[in-house]
């Protein structure tokens, strides 16, 4: 009876054991990073692109949702972390924040999540009402977007981050200069004089729509820049994304499709 009982035992741990290594160990060391939030930082910045397609997974390395995972990022107290896997396969896995660990990790990833949710949420909804002209007087619509891939940059110009992806996002409108059906545009706070002042200094390829302050904050409810979305050929957010290095990715894939 007692060696069953052992049998039984050792079968569960071996289960156990398998279902949380099945996709892999962490590529860091979760109670590590955690050290301070300069290391966390660097790790999360570089690792973690919650924008992506990933498989998401909570602390017992079981699947759930990707709104899920998110909305626990938000709301609780948990760090993501990638798991080992080949460079084109993302499972991120939850873990608990250390009761020792810098306040500020927590408070930057309920923050990090609370927008990535937010972003993830508008995906597949339709762009809100759309109706202005650009710095060149070329009037832009929902229905003269129709049809097209729609790359928007929001902006002002007083947000370091989001002038510092200038020569990346020039960059990218070049690779894409032969693909018609794409098109980029920005949206920017500033008017058209001070736009027209500051791009001789730091020129953008997109193009620029100024006085967008009013439409960004309360149709689009954006409080994080630079934003970007992907707009699909039927006019709904393909997806939201918070720099360009998410961006590259998102476009690459809906440019295939």
């Amino acid at each position: 009876m007692k060696k069953s009982i052992i049998i039984v035992i050792t079968l569960l741990i071996t289960t156990i054991s398998f279902s949380q290594n099945k996709f892999g160990n962490p590529e860091a060391d979760p109670i590590q990073i955690q050290k301070n939030f300069s290391d966390w930082s660097a790790y999360q910045s570089k690792n973690i692109m919650l924008s992506r397609d990933f498989t998401a997974l909570d602390p017992l390395s079981k699947e759930i949702s990707k709104e899920s995972f998110l909305d626990q990022l938000a709301n609780g107290n948990f760090i993501p972390i990638r798991l080992k896997s080949e460079d084109t396969i993302y499972y991120y896995k939850l873990f608990k924040i250390q009761p020792n660990s810098d306040t500020s990790i927590k408070a930057t990833i309920n923050q990090i999540g609370f927008d990535a949710y937010k972003n993830y949420k508008m995906e597949g909804t339709a762009f809100p009402p759309f109706s202005f002209k650009d710095l060149n007087g070329n009037l832009v619509t929902n229905e003269s977007m129709k049809g097209k891939i729609i790359v928007i940059k929001c902006w002002y110009i007083h947000c370091t981050p989001c002038i510092r992806e200038f020569p990346q996002v020039n960059k990218l409108t070049e690779e894409y200069k032969d693909r018609k059906d794409i098109l980029f545009i920005s949206l920017a706070e500033d008017s058209a004089a001070q736009l027209k002042t500051f791009l001789v200094r730091k020129p953008l390829s997109y193009s620029v729509i100024p006085d967008m302050k009013v439409y960004m904050n309360e149709a689009l409810q954006l409080n994080s820049f630079p934003t970007h979305f992907i707009l699909n050929k039927e006019g709904l957010i393909a997806k939201v994304l918070p720099n360009f290095e998410s961006l590259e990715v998102a476009l690459a894939k809906e440019s295939k499709l």
